[in-house]
């Protein structure tokens, strides 16, 4: 029963800071423990000089830069409770039986050194270190039962008997609290007393603020808020007072001179002033993972961390983008708002809901009234108008007249989208509506509203239209069909003429086109910018006005505001031409919202610039808030960190870890030439802005020109050639600041065949190689010259050879001749013979008759005279010419060489050596056969010549014979 009793209390108390919260609630990003890939639980958190934000985890210390985290377990793997940087950017952390430092080696690597090994031996062994404080060259470590003080490399240790329950830091001057005994401060190298009220006694402290000069704020777990002033103990009185009785306050900070905010265990982080009132409450139903905080965080630009039992939380306080929820349990879209009678209106997909506006607040969003829901709105909200100074409601259920908290209809049954005054000067006696089915007609009488029934000649659901006064007509967009030209009767009963504007007039598409009226002109924002209608041509052209600041992109939705900025929505992206803040080469300058970017509702986007501090942007989930004036003086530092360098490969190294507190770019880098692919990882710390910042970065000495702008916040390069890089990268954020670029130098070495020596090595190897080519072609030129003489010897011989040839055919012609000349020479020896040894035969056989011997007389001198012709030289003379010139002297040889040789026997050679039968030669010889045996037996005798031996083939060898 207690325990119900307490959960109602704590219920009630946190109902009614819910009705203190603002409107409007900041940016709230959570990050859980699967995203940060650590432990549930988070218990102290710091920030660096660069901006990266460091938690104290369950696994180890925690790093987060914008886009990465990084957990760094402590050697024992326990619990990290504590944690703070001195201005060296030593992290100091303190865990259970452990405590030391982390600080970058000279690639930026956090690396830990443990303090253990300078505490005295008998204190080596303790609990967990809860808090850690640095004061000035100090550092001081609390466990539960002593406080370790670190001072020039030593270590003194201060034991108590009794529980040390806190230890804290204020305007450089430390306190702690021993349990039972009250709170001390530290004095000259000693712990003294200050104050032994009761509440300090036995009330946990849990933290220890400023106040003013001369005011310390105290928080208490259990028993709320003191306040310390010389020396003396006061209770602060708070409006979270019934929160504090029952619920614990585990950790506080100071948020400005003016706000401090407070962790609990169960009803969140409250926000209070210095009087104690309740400005802001951040738990579950605000966005939040959970409502048990473990520690606090104000950064360098006054955003908000949250250490939470079960996971990290970010709240952009300070940022001028919010979001309201008139209905936080459901969350509903939001479509329209109005501010009317000092009331904030919102139109929402579940009906109007309405809030009595703050006094005195210009930031609309940090009033803090409750929304309620307007009666009889139940339903889809379209549109809020104010005409003749009445609000007017286009609703699905169709159009109605707000008064207070109620809805009165004007007419019912058919959805209305909005509603278009026909006179500029107010009142108006007339008002046309776009409804689901065409024009509608109203008329203001009497400050009422009367329905006049809908508008004939056109059944179209029409959502966007304008009244055009000076001509009675009224543009109307439908998005699929194209766009309208509707001329109305002097009675506006009906439309008298009509004309559907598509593609073949101009547009570009007929599709998605929407009316608006902008700086004074009728325009139709379409997929290709701006076009404007030209009655001349009576079609739709590009606007001039326009094209400068739009150019052809596609636009759906456009809003004039009081300042004469257009704001605008380009595919689910909205932005503001803002015509007060001119650049050097436009009028204006274009500032897009990237917070907003897919969050508003699609085909359904309503913009409400009711003030340069007050715009309000329809979404999916109800209301953002912009507070523009805010948004552009908010200038906060951008930066840019090169967070990580890793090889990566066949096993990925970090070269560069990101943190350094001097310049990266003053170590020189020398990287293996097998390990030439790297990536780069960088980020910015603006947290707030993480949606709005891109990047850009170059590869000096690989990359020609700087990348695109991109959100992208990684870059690899594969496989880069030897040499010197420098990798610069760049931030920039929608307001168009820019960061100079932060800088890495970096050499990949030459391969072994690429260093000097290798150079060395090949020269010398071209040289041996010229060296022996020259030697090879010198000697491959003797041999080709060797070569030549040879061919020119061998052509010499060739021609010799062919001279000789020719004078061998021509001696074998001259010795053929010879022949034929010899052998018609024998042949006409042989004839000669054969006949005259033919006549003579003849002769013989005329002599032989008897009785005439007068004719033998004759035939005797016949017979006489062939004799002496036979025995006649002279044809042998001729013949032994012939032949000897044939064969080679033949004759001459032998008669050299057998001089004893007559002529017989040198014609009997001649014969035989012509290869002639016996027969033959005896015709020659002009004797017998018989007789040319004889004279070849002979002619063996005189050549000395033995059986064994053949006579035609000695005969044959005789020109051989020396």
């Amino acid at each position: 029963m207690k325990n119900l009793l307490l959960i109602v209390l704590i219920n009630f108390s946190v109902s009614i800071l819910r009705a203190q919260n603002p409107i409007g609630l900041p940016q709230i990003v959570n990050y859980s423990n699967t995203t940060y890939k650590g432990g549930i639980q988070n218990w102290d958190i710091q920030q660096d000089k660069s901006g990266i934000m460091y938690f104290a985890n369950n696994e180890g210390l925690l790093t987060f830069n914008g886009r990465y985290w990084k957990l760094y377990p402590l050697p024992n793997k326990t619990i990290i409770r504590s944690l703070k940087i001195d201005t060296g950017g030593r992290i100091y952390v303190g865990g259970q039986d452990e405590f030391g430092y982390f600080y970058p080696d000279q690639n930026g690597v956090l690396k830990y050194t443990s303090l253990k090994p300078l505490i005295p031996a008998k204190y080596r062994q303790f609990s967990d270190i809860w808090d850690i404080v640095i004061l000035k060259d100090q550092v001081f470590f609390r466990t539960v039962e002593k406080i370790f003080q670190l001072k020039d490399k030593a270590i003194k240790v201060y034991p108590s008997n009794e529980i040390w329950d806190f230890i804290g830091k204020v305007n450089d001057q430390l306190y702690a609290q021993i349990r039972g005994k009250g709170l001390f401060w530290f004095k000259n190298g000693a712990w003294q007393i200050i104050n032994e009220d009761s509440n300090l006694k036995y009330n946990t402290i849990t933290a220890i603020l400023n106040y003013d000069a001369e005011t310390t704020l105290i928080t208490t777990l259990k028993s709320g808020i003191f306040l310390l002033k010389d020396h003396v103990l006061t209770k602060k009185a708070t409006n979270a007072d019934n929160i504090f009785k029952n619920d614990r306050i585990f950790c506080a900070i100071q948020l400005n001179n003016e706000q401090f905010a407070l962790g609990t265990t169960s009803a969140a982080c409250i926000i209070i002033d210095k009087n104690g009132n309740v400005l802001q409450k951040f738990s579950y139903d605000e966005g939040l993972q959970k409502n048990n905080i473990r520690s606090l965080f104000i950064d360098y630009d006054q955003n908000l961390w949250l250490g939470l039992d079960d996971g990290i939380d970010f709240v952009a306080y300070n940022s001028p983008v919010k979001q309201i929820f008139p209905d936080k349990n459901k969350q509903v879209t939001g479509y329209s708002t109005r501010i009317f009678d000092k009331t904030l209106y919102l139109g929402t997909s579940n009906g109007l809901f309405y809030s009595p506006l703050s006094p005195g607040i210009k930031d609309i969003s940090y009033s803090k009234n409750y929304f309620q829901e307007v009666k009889n709105t139940k339903g889809q909200v379209w549109s809020l108008n104010e005409i003749n100074q009445k609000l007017l409601l286009g609703h699905e259920d169709g159009a109605f007249i707000i008064e207070k908290n109620n809805g009165i209809p004007i007419y019912s049954n058919i959805g209305t989208w909005l509603f278009e005054a026909v006179s500029s000067l107010y009142p108006s006696s007339g008002i046309i509506s776009g409804t689901y089915n065409g024009l509608h007609s109203i008329e203001f009488s009497n400050s009422k509203f009367t329905d006049k029934g809908t508008i004939s000649g056109l059944s179209e659901p029409l959502r966007f239209v304008h009244y055009d006064q000076s001509s009675n007509t009224v543009w109307a967009s439908h998005p699929y069909r194209g766009v309208y030209k509707l001329e109305l009767s002097s009675d506006r009963k009906k439309i008298i003429k009509q004309h559907l504007f598509t593609k073949k007039e101009g547009l570009p598409s007929t599709l998605n086109n929407f009316v608006f009226h902008i700086k004074n002109r009728i325009v139709i924002a379409t997929e290709k910018g701006i076009y404007e209608y030209l009655p001349q041509k009576n079609e739709f052209i590009p606007s001039d006005f326009f094209k400068s600041v739009f150019k052809n992109n596609p636009l759906q939705y456009l809003k004039e505001d009081n300042d004469g900025n257009i704001w605008f929505v380009s595919n689910n992206e909205i932005g503001v031409v803002d015509y007060q803040n001119a650049t050097k080469k436009t009028p204006f300058t274009i500032v897009h919202f990237p917070e907003l970017n897919s969050k508003l509702v699609a085909g359904f986007e309503n913009i409400y610039p009711y003030d340069e501090e007050n715009i309000f942007v329809g979404a999916n989930k109800g209301i953002y808030h912009i507070n523009y004036l805010k948004y552009t003086h908010n200038v906060k530092k951008l930066n840019v960190l090169l967070t990580e360098v890793t090889l990566f490969g066949k096993k990925d190294s970090i070269i560069y870890g990101g943190h350094t507190s001097g310049n990266i770019d003053a170590i020189p880098v020398k990287i293996k030439n097998s390990l030439n692919s790297l990536r780069f990882e960088f980020s910015s710390t603006l947290f707030e802005q993480q949606n709005n910042i891109e990047f850009s970065y170059q590869l000096e000495g690989f990359d020609k020109n700087w990348s695109d702008w991109s959100a992208k916040s990684e870059k690899d390069y594969t496989n880069l050639p030897y040499g010197t890089f420098s990798f610069k990268v760049k931030s920039r954020n929608n307001l168009g600041s820019e960061t100079s670029p932060v800088t890495y130098t970096f050499t990949i070495l030459p391969a072994w065949y690429q260093t000097n020596i290798a150079f060395v090595i090949y020269f010398l190897l071209i040289v041996i190689f010229l060296y022996l080519l020259i030697k090879w072609q010198a000697k491959k030129h003797i041999k080709a010259q060797q070569q030549l003489k040879k061919l020119h010897q061998l052509d010499i011989k060739k021609s010799e050879s062919e001279i000789i040839q020719l004078k061998n055919e021509k001696l074998e012609s001259e010795v053929n001749f010879k022949n034929k000349e010899l052998a018609i020479t024998t042949m006409h020896l042989a004839q000669r013979g054969k006949l005259l040894l033919r006549i003579k035969e003849d002769l013989y056989a005329l002599q032989k008759p008897e009785g005439n011997e007068k004719n033998s007389e004759k035939i005797k001198s016949l017979l006489k005279l062939l004799d002496e012709t036979e025995k006649s030289d002279n044809d042998w003379s001729q013949f032994s010419l012939h032949f000897d010139q044939v064969h080679n002297n033949f004759l001459g040889t032998l008669k050299q060489k057998f001089p004893h040789l007559s002529q017989n026997d040198l014609k009997m050679s001649a014969y035989l050596k012509m290869n002639l039968s016996s027969k033959e030669i005896a015709q020659l010889l002009g004797i017998t056969i018989r007789g040319v045996e004889v004279g070849r037996y002979r002619l063996r005798k005189k050549l000395n010549l033995s059986s064994e031996v053949n006579l035609f083939d000695y005969l044959l060898q005789v020109t051989n014979l020396k």
